[in-house]
């Protein structure tokens, strides 16, 4: 059955916003298309993942993180093929998303008209920089664009780490490559470095829904970026996703000590664990409560539901 009221909430939202380029949609469309999400929100409605839940996924592994997704029913969350700062260091975050597409003078003018009177300072590709909070990642998609692409260099790159302590994923190009590098924690996933200056752009959306590649990014998702590839997770499974790569880290970590020790064999610790083995784990896990690399808290509920 179709929910009425959300349609009506849908439509309307859509009257409202379709004709304002460069601006963020409304609350009320952010909620519906971020529904499954049961949390905390920003103001205008974006999911706000807890920071315990950043600091944790900064452990995971993308293959852990697209496992879960799969199961899920997401297959469109992943995207490789990126230049980066550093390829050591990852970065994890809340999406905050920038749409922009090839310039249209009467478009782009009125985008610049309309954001003089709601206030906003500078040229539109600083637009979603002052928007930024702590633990947001910059998401951008200016369609691949390398020459004359370069949406930040390093003035915005310090700018970008002050309000988030975080970095950006950038369908697009970068400059200043060298300038970059000295801000210290902060990372780039770009398509490209080049010299050159943004130029025949145009801000389209703010914090809108916006494809990377072969991916679809909600404001709101939780970036994990490391050497392999970007991946962008819902909201509502970033919970689900630490959870079970913990559980994982866990698990290996007790079979290869207890391979090392020659109390089990590769084959039983490689197949479905018996019994014994998984009452020997549950003991482990009580025994080095304080020890492990996942919050007690975590372990303790864990415990909860093991029957060994």
């Amino acid at each position: 059955m179709i929910n009425l009221n959300k349609l009506l909430i849908v439509i309307l939202a859509l009257v409202l916003t379709i004709p304002v380029y460069g601006q963020t949609i409304s609350r009320d469309l952010m909620v519906f298309y971020t529904s499954q999400w049961e949390g905390e929100r920003f103001p205008d409605g974006r999911p706000k993942v807890p920071d315990d839940i950043l600091e944790r996924m900064e452990k995971v592994s993308i293959e852990e993180a697209w496992g879960v997704l799969r199961g899920e029913g997401y297959h469109n969350q992943f995207e490789g093929g990126w230049k980066m700062l550093y390829a050591d260091k990852a970065i994890v975050g809340r999406a905050l998303t920038a749409l922009y597409m090839p310039n249209r003078p009467d478009i782009s003018d009125q985008i610049i008209e309309k954001g003089k009177k709601d206030g906003r300072v500078g040229s539109p590709n600083s637009w979603p920089i002052d928007m930024l909070s702590t633990g947001d990642v910059y998401v951008a998609d200016a369609f691949g664009k390398i020459v004359d692409g370069t949406l930040i260099g390093d003035n915005l790159g310090n700018a970008i780490y002050a309000k988030s302590g975080k970095g950006v994923v950038f369908n697009a190009s970068s400059r200043d490559m060298d300038g970059l590098m000295k801000i210290d924690g902060f990372n780039a996933f770009v398509r490209d470095w080049h010299p050159s200056y943004l130029k025949e752009v145009m801000l389209a959306g703010l914090n809108t829904p916006i494809r990377i590649g072969a991916a679809t990014v909600l404001p709101g998702d939780v970036v994990l970026a490391k050497g392999e590839g970007v991946i962008f997770i819902p909201a509502h499974l970033a919970s689900k996703i630490v959870e079970t790569a913990e559980l994982v880290m866990l698990r290996d970590q007790f079979g290869i000590m207890r391979l090392k020790e020659g109390t089990y064999s590769p084959g039983q610790i490689d197949a479905r664990w018996s019994d014994e083995i998984e009452k020997d784990f549950s003991q482990w896990l009580r025994d080095h409560l304080d020890e492990l690399p996942v919050p007690k808290e975590q372990i303790q509920e864990l415990l909860k539901t093991r029957t060994w």
